[in-house]
């Protein structure tokens, strides 16, 4: 639906800059596709008898979680945190909680939905496309990134 999408764009428009600039515009625009075919592989592979389609760009925008979480393992974000029923503070944590809870909460989600065949036991989302753009974009991050200018003399020593 609508919020959905919405937090797919979010979710790119927080994270996606960051990992273009660390692989270049043309390596992440491969990396997003590799992402997007591995999350449609997963969600084929481990929902065969699903009728959600495996359309969209969650999976590649999954992928790029993954990569924003292992190049920048220490970078902060900040997130709504509801404190009472309509209260809701802005807070600042680490990316490495915000994006591991929410990689979490898909694996649960997606481990509940094995066998469940319908659009609407699912609530509409193909979970376990989430999880096989992650799990990609956590294998193949360093294959994309572009290497990086040594400025130290050491760096340059392998021992």
């Amino acid at each position: 639906g609508v919020w959905h999408i919405a937090s797919n764009m979010l979710a790119l428009w927080i994270f996606g800059d960051n990992v273009e600039d660390r692989m270049g515009s043309f390596r992440y625009l491969i990396f997003y596709l590799v992402c997007g075919v591995a999350a449609s592989l997963a969600h084929i592979y481990l929902s065969p008898q699903s009728t959600i389609p495996s359309v969209g760009a969650s999976g590649a925008i999954s992928g790029v979680l993954a990569a924003y979480l292992v190049l920048y393992p220490t970078a902060s974000v900040y997130t709504l945190f509801p404190v009472f029923f309509f209260w809701v503070e802005v807070v600042r944590i680490p990316a490495l909680i915000y994006l591991g809870v929410w990689f979490l909460s898909q694996l649960v989600n997606g481990l509940f939905a094995l066998g469940a065949a319908t659009f609407q036991s699912t609530g509409g989302v193909a979970w376990w496309a989430h999880v096989g753009g992650f799990v990609a974009g956590l294998l193949l991050v360093r294959f994309f990134q572009r290497p990086q200018p040594r400025r130290y003399a050491d760096e340059y020593w392998p021992f």
